[in-house]
C-alpha cells in the first residue's frame, strides 16, 4: 500500500510540472498523450497526430501543450499514470491503446479521452454504440476481423512447409475469448495446425517461446495485448533467441525486428483521432462524436528478419508489400 502510494505520489509530480507551466498560457489548451512502451519506442507511431494537430491550428507552446506520458510497459505503472491524468488538468487525454483509455475511464467519467484501439470499442465496453458512444469517451479503432485471416495466409507465404503456427495470447487482453476464436478458424483456413498459448504475466512469454521451441514451432502470431505491444522488442528478442519468427498485427512489431507485420496504417487512425481532438478541443463533446474505424492496411516485411531465419521472399511478396525494411 505505502509503495502505490509512493507511486501514484511521484506520478502526481510528473504531471503537476507541466501543468504549472501551462497555466502560465492564457489561451492555451493542455492534452495528455499516453502511450504503452517509452518515447523511444512509441513517439514515431504518434508523429502523425501531431502533424495533422499542426495542420489544423495547434501549435505546441503556442496554443497547446502536449504532457507525453508512457506506460513502460506496467499495467500498474499506467493505473497511476491514469490516475494523474484525470486530476491532472488536462482538457483532453489521447489514449493510444483500449486499455489505456479503459483505465482513464475508469478514474474520470468527466475527462474527455480520444483512444485509437485495434478491438471493438464497443465488446470492451469504451462506447456504448459507434455511432453514439454515450460517455466521456470517443476515437478510432483499427478492424481487426479479415485481418487476422489476411495474416495467416501471408504467413502460409512467407512459411510453406510450416505444418504449426503458434499464438500468443494475453489473458488480460480486453477481447482474450474471441481473439482465441479468430486466431484458432484463421490458422485452420490457413492449412496451420494452431498451437495457442495463453499469458497473465509477461515472465511467463520466455517460458512459452521456448516451449515452442522444443516443440518444432518457428512460427508465432502476436494478439492485441497492452503488454506484448509496450515490451515487444523484448518479445522479439526472445523469440529469435528460441529461433521464431514473429508475425505482427501492427507496424510497431516490423520496425522492431518481427519478420512481417499486417494491419491497420497506423498514421490514418492517428490522422483521424487528430481530427476528433479538434473537435472537441473546439467545444464538441466526445458523447456525440461518432467512433471512426480506419480501413486502410498495409503489409511490412523485414528483410533482415527474413535473412536471419532463412525465409525466402517471392517476388510477388515483395511486389505486395507496402513497406520494405532492410
Amino acid at each position: 500500500m505505502k509503495k502505490r502510494r509512493a507511486l501514484l505520489g511521484a506520478l502526481g509530480a510528473v504531471l503537476a510540472a507541466p501543468g504549472l507551466a501551462l497555466a502560465q498560457q492564457q489561451q492555451g489548451k493542455n492534452v495528455v498523450v499516453l502511450s504503452a512502451g517509452d518515447s523511444e519506442d512509441d513517439e514515431p507511431a504518434a508523429r502523425a497526430f501531431y502533424e495533422e494537430m499542426r495542420l489544423r491550428g495547434w501549435s505546441e507552446g503556442t496554443n497547446i501543450a502536449y504532457t507525453r506520458l508512457y506506460g513502460k510497459g506496467s499495467r500498474t505503472y499506467v493505473e497511476g499514470l491514469a490516475s494523474s491524468a484525470a486530476g491532472g488538468g488536462a482538457d483532453l487525454v489521447v489514449a493510444t491503446t483500449g486499455s489505456l483509455a479503459l483505465a482513464l475511464m475508469k478514474e474520470s467519467e468527466s475527462l474527455p479521452v480520444v483512444f485509437t484501439t485495434s478491438v471493438d470499442p464497443v465488446s470492451i465496453g469504451l462506447v456504448d454504440t459507434v455511432a453514439r458512444p454515450g460517455r466521456n469517451a470517443t476515437g478510432v479503432y483499427q478492424v481487426q476481423g479479415d485481418a487476422v485471416a489476411v495474416r495467416y495466409r501471408i504467413a502460409r507465404d512467407l512459411m510453406p512447409r510450416a505444418k504449426a503456427i503458434g499464438a500468443l495470447h494475453d489473458r488480460r487482453s480486453a477481447e482474450f475469448e474471441r481473439q482465441k476464436k479468430v486466431h484458432h478458424d484463421a490458422a485452420a483456413e490457413a492449412h496451420f495446425a494452431m498451437e495457442a498459448a495463453e499469458f497473465t504475466n509477461f515472465e511467463a512469454v520466455a517460458k512459452i517461446l521456448a516451449r515452442w521451441r522444443r516443440a518444432g514451432i518457428h512460427l508465432v502470431m502476436t494478439t492485441p495485448s497492452f503488454t506484448l505491444l509496450a515490451r515487444r522488442r523484448e518479445v522479439i528478442a526472445l523469440a529469435e533467441r528460441n529461433g521464431i519468427a514473429l508475425i505482427g498485427h501492427r507496424i510497431e512489431y516490423a520496425e522492431a525486428g518481427a519478420l512481417a507485420s499486417y494491419g491497420p496504417e497506423i498514421a490514418e487512425a492517428q490522422r483521424r483521432a487528430a481530427a476528433i481532438a479538434d473537435r472537441i478541443l473546439k467545444g464538441a463533446r466526445p458523447s456525440a462524436i461518432p467512433v471512426e474505424r480506419a480501413v486502410k492496411a498495409e503489409l511490412v516485411i523485414n528483410q533482415r528478419a527474413a535473412r536471419q531465419h532463412g525465409v525466402g521472399l517471392s517476388k510477388a511478396l515483395l511486389a505486395r508489400a507496402d513497406r520494405l525494411i532492410d
